[in-house]
């Protein structure tokens, strides 16, 4: 993957009041850590930040100036967002270096069409890999096509590129391929339901009767207890 040029400039507020002027200024607070630094607190451009994650994806490398002359590469290693706006609140970077092997969760893309009538179950969105730092993909990618139902595609399954090695047991589950249920199968949950409406509305019809009976219409007197006389 190309490594994305991108500037920053340290950061001297902290705390949660520190992180939302810097968002309101338009920025994304974010520390750089690793190789046994001290942690740096950076603001990064919100705009060319996130336009590097659309594009590169969440293993996007990041060449960083900042502005007082540090020039680093680096790697998200957690990117926290809000979940309304689905901004960037806050991003945490590892410092890398070329050559450096680091151990990353890529995406898995399926690819081609399993047997008709089947249904695919997704076990693992990503899957746990080791790579040069340099040269993390963006995704990874599995073939399912003509896949019958009963089929399994594990991490063995998943093509690799040169350089790119599993950090999980092989056998782990990627995807499984199912039979879709049939017509006959889904007709056969019908009655149930129809059963439970019928019963409901019986009761609710029982419960109105119930109501009725002795129970003035509204607006209207109660009907007076016949008198006796003694």
């Amino acid at each position: 993957m190309s490594e994305v040029k991108i500037s920053a400039e340290p950061r001297t507020e902290f705390g949660k009041g520190g992180a939302r002027r810097t968002r309101r200024a338009g920025k994304v607070p974010a520390v750089l850590y690793g190789h046994g630094e001290k942690p740096k607190h950076i603001a990064l451009p919100a705009r060319d930040f996130a336009a590097a994650i659309r594009k590169g994806g969440a293993n996007q490398l990041f060449a960083i100036e900042v502005s007082d002359g540090t020039q680093v590469l680096a790697l998200p290693k957690a990117i926290q967002r809000d979940p309304i706006k689905d901004t960037f609140e806050h991003v945490d970077l590892l410092l890398v270096r070329r050559g450096e092997k680091v151990t990353v969760e890529v995406p898995v893309q399926l690819t081609g069409e399993a047997a008709k009538d089947t249904l695919i179950v997704h076990d693992h969105d990503t899957l746990s890999v080791t790579a040069d730092a340099t040269k993390v993909p963006d995704h990874l990618e599995a073939s399912i096509e003509g896949a019958e139902p009963g089929t399994t595609i594990t991490a063995a399954d998943v093509e690799l590129p040169s350089g790119v090695e599993l950090a999980i047991d092989e056998e782990t589950a990627v995807a499984s391929v199912t039979a879709a249920p049939t017509a006959e199968q889904l007709e056969a949950t019908l009655p149930e339901v129809e059963v439970a409406e019928e019963e409901a509305e019986a009761e609710v019809g029982e419960e109105t009767a119930e109501g009725e009976e002795g129970t003035p219409a509204e607006g209207e007197p109660a009907a007076e207890e016949p008198k006796t006389e003694a």
